[in-house]
């Protein structure tokens, strides 16, 4: 089968090829068709994209606030019109639909809009006369060239919680995106040159293992940003703060939601499949663990076993399908051997999307909304980050139990309750030790003007993303203490520690 497309990569204000001979293929998830290969990086490549953009620091750092957010602005309305466009992209490589797509589209887009506030955002403080004629004031820089290192599931949206923040700020930029999909990442970097952005401000290289080392590697490179599996979240922040980088590393989930029997288990039903299988649960905030307490479980089952059946699986570009394919043919197979184990170690399948086939897709990736019902913290299904649509219901005796349950979890991404009891609702959300809280919202995904991330293992560094911590990380702060004496006044030196006076 011939492929029609190479994508290259987007080095200094162009497309290039590099010394690139290494390709990967891109797949189209609801066909099983190869469409496009993508070019893997040598770490000369990396070299290239870091030397293009320590280059354009020179002057994007230097650049006014202005001029940066009038770049940003005009990015703003690019990506505005041309949303449409982007989320075709995103689907025909990812496998989400359309719709899903561009709501991942329209999330990033709000982080752009938060950057575009930065004369704001970047504001130092000033203190007058700290000591006799001594004032001090603090202010904040770019670092340099930042690297971002995005997963798959969002290759839109997660590039646009990093380079947004990065570049307002006065950073410059080299994206490394999922070798899955990288076909957005080559159509934002279009729409910042179509912006005004400077060459070598944005820079895109593809890649796996080879190209994320060049990049941890790399002495020109200030600060890392990643998104990814827990285990790769832990190499990439090692590696690279042994090399004197600043990293923000958020590795991978378990995300639970407990149901009490007070809730409204209609609205709970209805949200825990949505959470579940919305973008065939390829979510790092996806829910993969129902708790049902005490006696809200039976119910409870009986209507999801409903709301999971009920879900229209299809390919990305059908106005009616509500879940789409599996991004890749491996993922798929990791995925339905995990619902096998899950049953032959004991859990109860209720409903089974293993064996799915759409019609006219019959080589689509697919795996079709899987619930599995007295799962235990024993089994892989739940010992395992799935990353598909797959739904383990466990079965606490009470709210303390459920607490304790997702306490002793390793991950502590996203979490959410259902309950109509406000004070039940307090208790969870104080006693649960998760990044991310969600009250009656299963999917508790902050608005870009909080920050995003979670706790355990399923953070590196001391960073969320983008919000006010994305500001800092992106920054350093500096500090100034200043004295103009006039002419002939004594100096008052001391070999005292300056104390104020």
């Amino acid at each position: 089968m011939s492929i029609a497309t190479t994508i290259p990569h987007w080095i200094g204000g162009t497309r290039t090829s590099g010394v690139s001979t290494r390709t990967s293929p891109v797949w189209n998830p609801a066909t099983g068709e190869r469409q496009a290969d993508v070019l893997l990086a040598e770490p000369s490549d990396v070299d290239a994209a870091v030397a293009a953009a320590t280059a354009a620091f020179e002057s994007w750092g230097e650049s006014s606030i202005s001029t940066r957010v009038k770049v940003l602005f005009a990015f703003r309305e690019i990506v505005n019109r041309r949303a449409g466009e982007l989320a075709a992209l995103v689907t025909d490589e990812h496998g989400k639909v359309l719709s899903d797509a561009a709501g991942e589209v329209q999330r990033g887009l709000e982080v752009v809009e938060f950057a575009c506030s930065i004369p704001t955002l970047s504001k130092g403080a000033y203190s007058d006369q700290v000591s006799t004629d001594i004032d001090s004031f603090t202010f904040r820089q770019p670092l340099g060239v930042c690297a971002g290192i995005t997963p798959f599931n969002f290759p839109a949206m997660v590039p646009m919680w990093m380079f947004p923040i990065a570049i307002a700020t006065g950073n410059t930029f080299v994206l490394k995106p999922s070798e899955r999909d990288p076909s957005a990442a080559m159509l934002l970097a279009e729409m910042w040159a179509e912006a005004g952005l400077p060459d070598g401000v944005f820079n895109v290289v593809h890649g796996d293992k080879v190209a994320v080392d060049a990049i941890l590697d790399h002495p020109d490179i200030a600060a890392v940003s990643f998104v990814g599996s827990t285990p790769i979240a832990r190499y990439v922040h090692g590696r690279g703060t042994a090399n004197g980088k600043r990293v923000q590393a958020l590795g991978g989930a378990k995300n639970h939601a407990i149901v009490l029997p007070d809730a409204d288990m209609e609205f709970a039903a209805h949200h825990l499949a949505a959470a579940a299988f919305g973008s065939a649960g390829e979510r790092c905030m996806a829910i993969s663990a129902a708790l049902a307490v005490g006696s809200a479980g039976d119910h409870l089952m009986e209507l999801l076993d409903a709301q999971a059946r009920a879900v229209k699986v299809g390919p990305g570009r059908d106005a009616a399908s509500e879940m789409g394919p599996i991004v890749t043919p491996e993922s798929r197979d990791r995925i339905v051997g995990l619902i096998d184990s899950g049953a032959a170690q004991g859990a109860q399948v209720r409903v089974d999307g293993r064996g799915l086939v759409v019609p006219g897709h019959e080589n689509g990736f697919f795996v079709g909304p899987t619930v599995l019902d007295h799962v235990t913290t024993e089994m892989d299904v739940y010992t395992n980050e799935i990353f598909g649509p797959v739904l383990s219901v466990l079965r606490p005796g009470d709210v303390d139990e459920a607490i304790d349950l997702i306490n002793a979890n390793p991950y502590g991404n996203g979490t959410a309750v259902f309950t109509n009891s406000g004070g039940a609702a307090r208790r969870f959300v104080r006693g649960v030790k998760v990044g991310m809280v969600g009250v009656n919202v299963p999917v508790p995904v902050p608005m870009a003007y909080h920050s995003f991330g979670g706790w355990k293992d399923s953070l590196f560094g001391e960073h969320h993303m983008h919000g006010p911590e994305g500001v800092e990380f992106y920054t350093r702060a500096k500090v100034v203490t200043q004295r103009w004496p006039e002419s002939g006044t004594p100096s008052g030196a001391s070999l005292d520690m300056p104390t104020a006076r």
